[in-house]
This record gives C-alpha cells, structure tokens and sequence, in this order.
C-alpha cells in the first residue's frame, strides 16, 4: 500500500474544527461533574491529547490498551484488555475516548469493563463513526467527530501495521487500477 495514492477524507483544519466542536460539547454535559477521562491507546492518543486540551473544565485523564484488530484490517471480535486503567474510577463520571468505532466490539467490551469498576456513569466519544461495520447491538457514540462509508482509514492516531499515526489528516489508500 506504501506507493498506492492517498485520498485525503479529511483535512487537519476539518479535525480541529470538529475536535474543537466536540470539547464545548464536553464542557456543557459533564459540567459540576466529576469526569475523567479514559483514552484507548494507541489509536485515540492524538485524538484524545487535543481533545482534553479543548476540555475547560477539570479533568482527569487515564489510559487502557485494549487488543483486537493486531496488524489486520478488522476486528477480531476478541477483545483482550493489554493494560488496564490505573487509577480508581469508581464514583467518576468516565469518558471513554476512541478514534474509531466500526463493529463496537472494543467500545462494547470497554463500556461494559468500566461499569464493573464502579464509575458513577459511562459514555463514549469517537473522532470516527462506521456505523455499517457495527456488530454490537445499541452502541452508539454519545460525541461523534464524523460518520464515515466502510473504507479502511489511516492517519491522525490511526495506523497501518506500524505507521502513519503521525499523519495529521485522515486519509485510505487509492485502489489501484488492474
């Protein structure tokens, strides 16, 4: 895939708009509220960086690695948790951060691990939404950045094998012509 053409979906400026978007979002419905927010690694840390930094009001910030896709294109279905959060949640209002939802089985599965730790309450915020992928029953995200077709995306936080999370923008490799 490394010499076929990328096909920008998404600009850095359209990201920034939309991250920006979603913080003020955040700062109404968790407002008095005791939120902390937990960001899946690896994908989500560079949404989940600039997310907080649109967040104005007090937050506290964790992190989990969960397993399902490895090097592949899809999902597993299995979901493994690699590193579980750190810190008590037990009375905090938990956002969970991811870039992306397709099936919902890593957003399922993490929800639902959260609700067994004791947070007060549990929602989900996603840069990217497939909601055609979606194999869990009743996920939806409660902050959506974007909605997307099924096409298999790269950049900003969102890798490849090992690479191109740095890219700043999100973009899916151009089928090349037989």
């Amino acid at each position: 895939m490394e010499d076929q053409k990328r096909n920008i979906l998404i600009t850095k400026e359209e990201i920034d708009v939309e991250v920006h978007r979603l913080g003020q979002e955040i700062n109404e419905h968790y407002k008095g509220k005791k939120l902390y927010v937990l960001a899946l690694l690896r994908g989500s840390f560079i949404f989940a960086a600039d997310l907080v930094r649109a967040i104005d009001i007090p937050v506290k910030i964790g992190f989990m690695t969960t397993a399902s896709y490895g090097n592949a294109e899809h999902s597993s279905g299995n979901v493994e948790v690699v590193n579980d959060v750190a810190d008590s949640i037990e009375g905090y209002d938990v956002l969970v951060v991811d870039d992306i939802i397709d099936t919902g089985y890593t957003m399922g599965f993490v929800l639902n691990h959260v609700k067994n730790k004791g947070a007060k309450s549990v929602q989900c915020c996603t840069l990217l939404d497939k909601p055609s992928r979606r194999k869990v029953d009743n996920l939806d995200p409660d902050f959506c950045g974007f909605t997307i077709e099924d096409l298999f995306v790269v950049g900003y936080g969102l890798n490849y094998g090992d690479y191109h999370r740095n890219v700043p923008y999100i973009f899916n490799f151009e089928e090349k012509a037989e």
